[in-house]
């Protein structure tokens, strides 16, 4: 990912960051998919990347927030949904199994993933991990 980050100029900043309990490769590759989506779907804007994380009751509740191109909210649902693009190939390259992926491995780690997004605005991505103390 390192030659994408410095290609697009991303910026990918964190807010200190919990110790969680979970698969590290297939965390890598959530990571590696939410990041690379919000680098992909860029805007005209240098990308800006945030990731953040808040503990709450027996879970924590992570975000990736971007400032890319957003997401129509009547499509919010269906991009979980393998070979779902919104996108043509003309667009922007891809196969649509990033996001079902990432819902995948959220699911093997007893979590859930939603997204909430502006067109124009960017996105934000939200999972959950429980906490395993």
């Amino acid at each position: 990912m390192k030659v994408s980050i410095a290609e697009n100029n991303a910026v990918i900043t964190h807010d200190p960051l919990p110790t969680i309990y979970g698969d590290e490769n297939l965390m890598v590759e959530l990571f590696q998919n939410l990041i690379y989506n919000a680098i992909k779907y860029r805007s005209h804007e240098t990308p800006q990347i945030h990731i953040s994380s808040k503990k709450e009751q027996n879970q924590y509740i992570f975000s990736v927030k971007d400032n890319g191109i957003g997401i129509d909210p009547k499509h919010l649902e269906r991009i979980f949904t393998i070979f779902q693009r919104l996108h043509g190939n003309d667009e922007y390259e891809g196969t649509g199994i990033g996001l079902s992926i990432a819902q995948k491995i959220i699911e093997r780690h007893n979590g859930r993933i939603w997204v909430e997004s502006q067109l124009g605005k960017g996105t934000t991505f939200y999972f959950t991990i429980p906490i395993n103390e």
